[in-house]
């Protein structure tokens, strides 16, 4: 069943159509990502979701409510974790929390139990009365994802949870948000780090200009796009174009990215025998989702 739903969802800022027909089902329980290169349309996308920002068209349900008409039933079992630092520097650990917790009225004794609770999980108990600038910016990562589930959400976004982190913070943050599947808890992933949405969610939407380029599991994305292994030829400006027209005249699929041609959907290296002339200069690996992701996005930055 589809927790968060939305129809054609739409975003316009004066003349820039920052989110364009985005229709999603999200179903409970699961972990669903939204990758995409900065300006694609996520956090727009999430503050509709989240109430924040008003859609130009289009409609959300959560929960099968509509949220234009049920918003502050909406945002009271969400829970968010920003990308930037918004905790309040004038309290201490265990009061950011506890503070918290009351906007969403939750009784003071019940707010210090869950507060001192989520510090325990998140190795931050010795830390409770310390100011938050005492703090390293992984241990306020932590604190921020703590914060985000102290009204015990039934759905929670989480921006970049772990930029930042260290190798082992950031396995104690995964473990952390596969430990929600058992809880029932949706979460909505935005990241850039293609392990962790490969590792961590069940499904993956790909954003680009706004709009859904496609969704699926992680694994079936890298199936359909990519094939099981990718071959990497490296090229001097010379033998390029001969390249190119070799790999173009046999119908093999591949993407030209200046100094080495990525080519995909290969199940045997004698295949490419006869175009690459030098071993060294041939290479193959397992693919994985970040080749989804420049396939349908490209490789180009965009400001």
């Amino acid at each position: 069943m589809a927790i968060i739903k939305t129809k054609d969802l739409t975003k316009r800022f004066k003349d820039v159509l920052a989110v364009d027909d985005v229709n999603l089902e999200i179903e409970e329980g699961e972990c669903f990502g939204l990758l995409g290169p900065n300006g694609a349309g996520k956090t727009t996308l999430i503050r509709m979701i989240t109430a924040v920002s008003p859609p130009t068209n289009g409609e959300i349900w959560v929960q099968g409510k509509d949220l234009e008409r049920s918003a502050r039933e909406a945002k009271s079992i969400m829970g968010v974790v920003p990308q930037l630092d918004n905790l309040d520097p004038d309290l201490t650990v265990l009061q950011n929390l506890m503070t918290f917790a009351r906007y969403f009225n939750v009784p003071k004794h019940e707010a210090r139990h869950r507060s001192m609770e989520l510090l325990g999980l998140f190795k931050l108990e010795d830390k409770r009365n310390s100011a938050i600038r005492e703090l390293s910016g992984g241990m306020r990562r932590r604190l921020l994802i703590a914060r985000g589930l102290v009204n015990n959400p039934r759905i929670i976004i989480l921006d970049e949870p772990t930029i930042g982190l260290d190798p082992q913070a950031r396995h104690l943050v995964w473990h952390k948000l596969t430990e929600l599947h058992a809880q029932g808890v949706t979460r909505i992933l935005c990241t850039h780090n293609m392990d962790e949405a490969t590792v961590l969610c069940d499904r993956v939407a790909i954003m680009n200009e706004g709009r859904i380029l496609d969704l699926d599991a992680p694994h079936k994305l890298v199936a359909r796009h990519v094939g099981s292994d990718v071959w990497e030829i490296e090229v001097d400006s010379q033998e390029r174009e001969n390249l190119l027209a070799m790999l173009e005249s046999r119908g093999l699929d591949f993407e030209d990215a200046g100094t080495h041609i990525y080519v995909f959907h290969v199940g045997q290296e004698d295949i490419l025998t006869g175009i690459v002339g030098d071993g060294h200069k041939l290479r193959q690996r397992p693919a994985h989702l970040e080749d989804v992701f420049f396939r349908l996005t490209g490789r180009s930055l965009i400001e």
